[in-house]
This record gives C-alpha cells, sequence and structure tokens, in this order.
C-alpha cells in the first residue's frame, strides 16, 4: 500500500491521465479490472473559473471509481489555485493533479503543460498556490525534460517537492519527443532516489511484465499505465497477479472483451447521451479489436457509428464471424 498524503493507493498499478480517453467510463472498467488510482482527462483551469460546462462534464465520476485524482491544467497561480477547490468540488476527487507534463502543441503554445518545464521557477510557485487552496493532496505530473538539451526533472522533482506536492509522477521522454523514440528509465530512477515523497514511474508499459520491471527497475512506488491501456484494461488484472507472485490470467475470450467495450459505451450514453457515447465508440472500440484476425471489417464500421442499435448489430456479426 502507498500512500498519497492520507489519500491510501491499495495497490501500485494507476491509469494515466489522457485526453479523449480517460473519461469516466473507461475509468470505471479500468478501476473494477485492478486499477489502484484513476485520473481525470485534463481540465483547463481558466475554462472552470470561466464557468465552462462542457469543461466541467469531464470531472465527473461514477461511485465505483475511488480512490481517484481530478486533473488540471495551467500557467498562472491565481487561476489554478481558485480552479483547484473547483475541480475537488465537482469531482468529489481525493487528489488534486497538476499537468505539467502534455506535449501537445497548443498546450505548450499556451504556456501550459510540458512549458513549464522551461519555467520551473513558475511552476514551483503554481504548485505551492494550489497546495494552500485545497485540503487533499496535491500531485504533479511531469516529463523527462523539455528537449534533449534540457533534461530537468530531477530539478523539477526537488522543486514539486519543495513547494508542498505530495506525490509526483515523471514520463520518460521530453517534450519534444511526444511518444516517440524510448521511455528513459533511468531518469525515472535518479528523480525516486533524489526526493522523499511517492513517486509513479510512467513510459512504455505495454505488457505486465513491463509493469512489474518498471517498478523493480526504478525503485518507484507506482506504476502508471497509459497507451498500454487502450483496448486493454485487463493489463491491470494480469499485472497485479504478476506483482503479487501469482500466475498470470488469460485475456477472457474476445465475446468477453467486446461486451466490456459495450458496457463501456453504455455507460457513457447514460450520463452524455447516445449522440457523444457513440463518437466516444468510434476510437475506443477499435481498440478491443487489436490483433484480432479478419476484424478490419468490423472496424471500418465502428468508426461510423451513429447510434447504440448499430453497435448492437456490429457486435452481433463479430461474435458471429470472429469469436
Amino acid at each position: 500500500m502507498v500512500k498519497i498524503g492520507n489519500v491510501e493507493i491499495n495497490g501500485r498499478l494507476t491509469l494515466a491521465p489522457m485526453a479523449g480517453v480517460s473519461d469516466f467510463a473507461f475509468r470505471a472498467v479500468c478501476t473494477e479490472l485492478g486499477a489502484a488510482l484513476t485520473t481525470t482527462e485534463m481540465v483547463s483551469a481558466k475554462a472552470l473559473v470561466y464557468g465552462d460546462c462542457k469543461t466541467r462534464s469531464l470531472l465527473y465520476n461514477p461511485e465505483v471509481c475511488h480512490p481517484f485524482a481530478a486533473q488540471i491544467f495551467g500557467h498562472e497561480p491565481e487561476v489554478m489555485a481558485e480552479a483547484a477547490p473547483m475541480a475537488i468540488e465537482y469531482s468529489g476527487a481525493e487528489i488534486l493533479d497538476i499537468n505539467m507534463g502534455c506535449p501537445v502543441g497548443k498546450i505548450v503554445k499556451s504556456g501550459d503543460g510540458s512549458a513549464l518545464m522551461r519555467s520551473p521557477e513558475l511552476a514551483g510557485r503554481i504548485i505551492e498556490a494550489v497546495v494552500k487552496s485545497v485540503s487533499v493532496p496535491v500531485t504533479v505530473k511531469f516529463r523527462k525534460g523539455f528537449d534533449g538539451g534540457n533534461v530537468n526533472a530531477v530539478e523539477f522533482a526537488k522543486i514539486a517537492e519543495q513547494a508542498g506536492a505530495s506525490a509526483i509522477a515523471v514520463h520518460g521522454r521530453t517534450r519534444v519527443q511526444m511518444y516517440s523514440g524510448r521511455a528513459d528509465w533511468d531518469i525515472i530512477r535518479d528523480v525516486k532516489r533524489a526526493v522523499s515523497i511517492p513517486v509513479t514511474a510512467n513510459g512504455d508499459i505495454f505488457t505486465p511484465e513491463d509493469a512489474e520491471h518498471i517498478l523493480r527497475y526504478t525503485g518507484c512506488d507506482l506504476a502508471m499505465v497509459g497507451r498500454g491501456s487502450f483496448g486493454y484494461p485487463w493489463i491491470f488484472a494480469q499485472a497485479n497477479a504478476l506483482l503479487e507472485g501469482k500466475p498470470v490470467p488469460p485475456l477472457p475470450p474476445l465475446a468477453e472483451r467486446i461486451d466490456v467495450a459495450v458496457r463501456q459505451t453504455e455507460m457513457y450514453a447514460e450520463q452524455n447521451g447516445e449522440r457523444l457515447a457513440c463518437l466516444e465508440a468510434r476510437h475506443q472500440i477499435p481498440w478491443y479489436l487489436k490483433g484480432v484476425a479478419h476484424a478490419g471489417y468490423y472496424k471500418q464500421q465502428l468508426v461510423r457509428l451513429e447510434t447504440l442499435d448499430e453497435l448492437k448489430k456490429i457486435v452481433n456479426g463479430i461474435k458471429r464471424e470472429l469469436v
């Protein structure tokens, strides 16, 4: 068990915050399958303060997803401090996470996300302001550095700890790398050795063995699964078994996996309506068919999905032809 502030995390595997992926329905599925902590999609602090309803809806969380963290992003200490308690109030999250690692161009150009790795003093002021504004633990997610010539994760981690962060998560790539190349687990290990707060390792966890390896290699408290969970939430159950010294359970049959994907979509529809649920399903459900032979036809149908009735017909075809 790991403690982040006063919050107990009963496991060592967490789900990464991912825009367009870690919505409440997918977080619920991952929690049920063994993710010990999940985090919302990143939410704009400025949009929260301005009262944007769409932004607020990203913070919705079902009862099954506890504990979890609400993640906000921004670069103005005052705005971040104002938005943080709003994020906690709207979501009911036990932890407030600050995104200082997002590499997406429009985020960086605004001075947010991983752009803050070029301004560690400002980052420290933001963390300090947010810590003072909420009663829950504050965590920070960041990268190896902004680019190869500015690898400052260790310095950044120390600043975060000094500013009051209760835990940090480190992705072992620079902003310039985006998601290319291999994640640098050595820098994550260096960060873990440099601070006394819990550290979460992130980057290149695609199998249960990867999860076990990154924890052992870096000495980190937790491992964060991002892209490796796409269509594969069972990675949490499998990796948990490996960490407990038990046999790794096999993947469920395709029919069961597709049923989970459908349930995820229906859960989303109950909260956000059929239209938005189908838009989400267009990119999420095809991931569940990754590696399945002769699935191309059904993937093409899924990316044009418009109704839940269509989804049921497609799923019936998958079960009839591919299972």
